[in-house]
């Protein structure tokens, strides 16, 4: 008779700073990577965090986690999985008392804007999406930024296969919004529907800093789009 292993599943919360989004086949969230007062630790995402997580999440925000926590006896070790993210209170707490004993003289105040996390296209680059024009199409976002002055504020990315190799080039959109069959005449339209609002901020140059905004993530689906 084997030997029979158990599986023992608690609640768990902690507070830790984002360090880094772990994504499989390139384009696929799976879960956070969080430096923690016991260490750096991994945290999967439960599915419809997955869908909904918002990928601008700046690097060193401290977040709130409240999951699961499953011990494995044959594997002697711990699996967290993430049933809902939050902005930490306590980083908040901090940020607002040191604001507030830190302030200096009004008249010496300068204001600096922080740098803004880039948006980001991801791109299929194998072969059978290149030579679906896969490449032409790259070329053709590649020009649509330039062309918007959007540069500096949206990045394409290559990636490993997305499973739909028949029906390349395969692109997906900041917002996950993912597009086949995608060919160049239909680049400029893409970038319209998806970045009008930037073009807008561009033209007007009145941006402001907003607050760090965690959504609901049990209210938005993943979009997907054939064209």
């Amino acid at each position: 008779m084997g030997i029979i292993y158990s599986q023992e599943i608690t609640e768990f919360c902690l507070e830790g700073r984002f360090i880094d989004f772990v994504i499989k086949d390139g384009y696929k969230l799976k879960g956070l990577k969080l430096e923690t007062s016991e260490g750096e630790c991994y945290v999967k995402l439960a599915k419809p965090l997955r869908a909904a997580f918002d990928l601008r999440l700046p690097k060193g925000t401290w977040l709130q986690v409240v999951g699961t926590k499953k011990y494995d006896e044959k594997k002697s070790e711990y699996t967290l999985k993430a049933e809902r993210v939050m902005a930490a209170r306590s980083d908040l707490g901090r940020v607002a008392t040191s604001t507030a004993l830190q302030e200096p003289p009004a008249s010496n105040v300068t204001q600096v804007k922080p740098a803004k996390t880039k948006q980001t296209i991801l791109m299929c680059q194998k072969s059978d999406c290149w030579k679906r024009g896969g490449k032409e199409v790259c070329q053709a976002f590649e020009a649509a930024l330039s062309d918007r002055g959007l540069e500096d504020q949206v990045t394409i990315k290559g990636t490993g296969c997305m499973k739909n190799c028949k029906a390349g080039p395969n692109v997906v959109m900041p917002d996950k919004t993912r597009y086949s069959r995608i060919q160049t005449e239909q680049v400029a339209s893409l970038m319209d529907k998806h970045f009008a609002e930037k073009q807008e901020d561009k033209q007007t140059d009145n941006s402001e800093l907003l607050p760090i905004k965690i959504s609901n993530f049990n209210e938005v689906s993943v979009k997907t789009s054939v064209i």
